[in-house]
């Protein structure tokens, strides 16, 4: 199946280094240019703000959905294709993910961990069969796929939990993807 939208997953800060909005920019430019939609959390800021902005830059689409509680704390993104206003961040994260064909997870927090497992709780569980990237940037995620290795490895994980899953050292390996 084609990847026709994708949710993204990713920090509400742009993090120390700035490899992280770099590639999120070029991830940005590449989902527009393959008229694929971005489906996110719907924020302005960090990581999510700078994709969202790059999707819009280079005439793709976006659809953020936010809960209510941030729109109060004013972080929604204005200036995207679509903003879906939900009751919490449970609602949030289910409606992103039932929308998108697939998922990238670009470095972020503990919230972009979140989301993460859930959706490969959800792949595992079979709820949804759908593909998940990891954008490795800097080796961000080096720690976490180890520990991923060691739980497979010591039997809390089958064979298959992880076959839905894909490492992405830079944003062109999506393209094969795609």
């Amino acid at each position: 199946m084609a990847i026709q939208s994708i949710a993204v997953f990713c920090g509400s800060k742009k993090g120390n280094s700035t490899c992280y909005s770099e590639q999120a920019r070029e991830v940005g430019q590449l989902v527009a240019e393959r008229n694929i939609k971005m489906i996110y959390g719907g924020g302005s800021v960090g990581l999510m703000g700078v994709m969202a902005d790059e999707v819009m830059r280079h005439g793709g689409w976006v659809t953020g959905i936010i809960p209510k509680l941030l729109v109060e704390w004013e972080v929604e993104h204005r200036a995207i294709s679509e903003l879906i206003i939900c009751d919490d961040m449970h609602e949030r994260k289910l409606k992103i993910y039932s929308k998108a064909d697939a998922a990238l997870v670009l470095p972020g927090g503990v919230g972009t961990l979140d989301e993460l497992f859930e959706v490969l709780t959800w792949n595992q569980l079979t709820i949804h069969d759908k593909e998940i990237f990891i954008l490795n940037t800097n080796q961000f995620y080096d720690s976490l796929l180890q520990q991923l290795q060691t739980m497979k490895t010591e039997g809390f994980l089958t064979e298959t939990s992880l076959d839905k899953l894909h490492i992405l050292k830079n944003p062109s390996d999506l393209l094969r993807f795609l």
